[in-house]
């Protein structure tokens, strides 16, 4: 019974803006380290009857001494608000978004520097002679 897990839910508030409830999830977990989020999301799921895709969960900090874990849930009313006002970020941690892959910083600004000083000069066209 100790390795059981506790979900307690509070400040839960209803959103009709943003189409979601809101709330901050104390997550009671005894002798072990901590409990995952997709655990989180499932538990959800089951204590407000909404589907687990629905259901988007952050910011969970462990208490000192564990034991217990605090964060946050938003549960929107369908896949389609969750990707409309979600943050790209957390859509791609849930898996409904891929991550757009550009270049490093530093070599983002390289090309930046070598840009400007071709900036204002026109195409040089070679010609070869034959």
């Amino acid at each position: 019974m100790s390795d059981s897990v506790t979900i307690r839910t509070r400040k839960a508030v209803r959103n009709l803006l943003l189409a979601r409830r809101q709330m901050v999830v104390d997550v009671l977990h005894p002798n072990k380290a901590n409990v995952s989020k997709d655990d989180v999301r499932e538990n959800l799921a089951s204590l407000y009857k909404a589907d687990k895709e629905t259901i988007s969960v952050f910011g969970f900090r462990t208490q000192f001494g564990g034991g217990k874990s605090t964060g946050f849930a938003l549960i929107y009313d369908s896949v389609e608000d969750l990707k409309r006002f979600e943050p790209t970020f957390r859509l791609i941690r849930l898996g409904q978004a891929t991550k757009v892959e550009r270049a490093s910083r530093q070599q983002r600004k390289q090309k930046k520097n070598r840009d400007k000083k071709t900036r204002g000069t026109g195409k040089k066209i070679k010609k070869e002679k034959n």
